[in-house]
């Protein structure tokens, strides 16, 4: 009989179709939107931060699979572990540690060789030369305001350096920390990337940037350096970092130009 996987992050979700395992799936998060064709027809378990657990066992899943990529995520685990669902809750901070995750439900799902295949796949993508000296550095928005941005503990930091740039705090070990309008504009990046979480891309406003009047006599204003990479690509720790990394790419040449 096939396992009964529930996916409880839109990382996971994607994880699992890219190891051609979408046929498990008997349930997913509110927030699991890719692929579409196959989240679709799934029974929706509620917000990542609100997991309704009842539901969750209801679909009588064999493996869940959480997540801690952010605060809150921690209870959902709790109820998890309560209710005694059997899971996994990744917490990758870096591009290695998804790598590892990818390995870590391949062998899960039977399918090893099949995650090799995938983690080869975005290390030839992903994995790069550290970026010169005089890297653009580059403020990644995951929210406005605050203006949250990653640090040195997060997978997309590593992405902003495979770009060949440097992210803002990549320096600082946090996963993402608060900034003030002041701070940015003291470190004064070279560029901004709007990656808004829970924000679909079209929603996304860099006039918002542009208008700060606390930043207008900074460069990545008066040269209109500001960006928009949808949060899948760079929000979650999974194959579609390899896009992301693309998109980042695009953006340091411009820079360089």
């Amino acid at each position: 009989m096939a396992m009964r996987i529930v996916s409880l992050a839109c990382s996971n979700t994607e994880i699992v179709c890219a190891l051609g395992c979408a046929d498990l799936l008997v349930g997913v998060d509110d927030h699991s939107d890719h692929p579409e064709d196959v989240v679709a027809r799934l029974p929706k378990v509620g917000p990542d931060l609100d997991i309704d657990i009842d539901r969750v066992a209801a679909l009588e899943p064999d493996l869940v699979l959480a997540t801690l990529t952010v605060p809150g995520h921690e209870k959902v685990v709790e109820r998890l572990e309560a209710a005694g669902l059997r899971f996994i809750a990744p917490e990758p901070v870096s591009l290695e540690h998804v790598y590892r995750d990818i390995h870590a439900i391949g062998g899960l799902l039977s399918v090893p060789e099949r995650a090799d295949r995938l983690v080869a796949e975005m290390r030839e993508a992903l994995d790069t030369p550290e970026p010169p000296v005089d890297a653009p550095s580059i403020l990644v928005q995951w929210w406005p305001k605050p203006v949250i941005t990653p640090g040195k503990l997060s997978w997309a930091t590593d992405v902003v350096r495979a770009a060949g740039a440097r992210a803002l705090l990549a320096d600082e070990d946090v996963k993402s920390r608060p900034m003030s309008d002041e701070e940015v504009a003291e470190l004064a990046p070279d560029a901004v990337v709007l990656s808004w979480c829970g924000v679909h891309p079209d929603k996304y406003r860099p006039d918002v940037i542009l208008r700060n009047r606390r930043w207008s006599e900074l460069p990545f204003v008066r040269n209109e350096r500001v960006y928009c990479v949808g949060e899948p690509y760079l929000g979650r720790p999974g194959p579609r970092l390899v896009e992301g990394v693309r998109r980042m790419r695009e953006i340091v040449e411009q820079l360089r130009t």
